[in-house]
């Protein structure tokens, strides 16, 4: 009986102590303490992507600048995005080509104009990579993370399609 005394006590020594270490050193919300920092998730990246959730406003700029459109769709919960947003968006000398040759948009394909414009192209896997010209017309297509060789073939076949 003793034992079971002293376990009991030893068990709500623990959970006083997880309830102090887990407490909230926390200060009331003021104004102040409620501000939401935006983060800018392109910040680390190369490649110029439009900050739109317009297809259209992509495509106009790709046709005042003649250039074609690559579209990312992409998702928060995929992998293969985050690592090609880790891997290939940050490389300066892929960003200069994707500048110079094409208008960037990186689409969400759960938010927003996401799933319409997911449900327009086919978009069955994540990421999908597309390079269309200023009438949305698909000129290269890839389900499936890519690397920068991989990307800049795609973009000198859609650039060859286009002419």
């Amino acid at each position: 009986m003793h034992i079971l005394t002293r376990i009991t006590s030893l068990v709500l020594l623990s959970v006083f102590f997880l309830l102090v270490a887990c407490g909230s050193t926390r200060k009331a919300d003021t104004a102040a303490d409620n501000k939401v920092e935006e983060v800018d998730e392109y910040a680390n990246f190369f490649v110029d992507f439009m900050r739109t959730e317009s297809l259209s406003a992509a495509l106009d700029r790709a046709r005042a600048e003649d250039k074609l459109v690559f579209i990312d769709f992409y998702t928060s919960w995929c992998l293969p995005c985050k690592l090609m947003d880790e891997d290939v968006f940050t490389d300066r000398q892929f960003g200069d080509y994707m500048n110079e040759n094409f208008v960037s948009v990186k689409i969400n394909a759960e938010l927003g104009n996401g799933p319409n414009l997911a449900a327009i192209y086919g978009v069955q896997a994540y990421p999908t990579l597309l390079f269309v010209d200023a009438d949305g017309r698909v000129q290269t297509k890839k389900e499936g993370a890519a690397y920068q060789t991989e990307l800049r073939r795609m973009g000198n076949e859609a650039l060859a399609a286009a002419r």
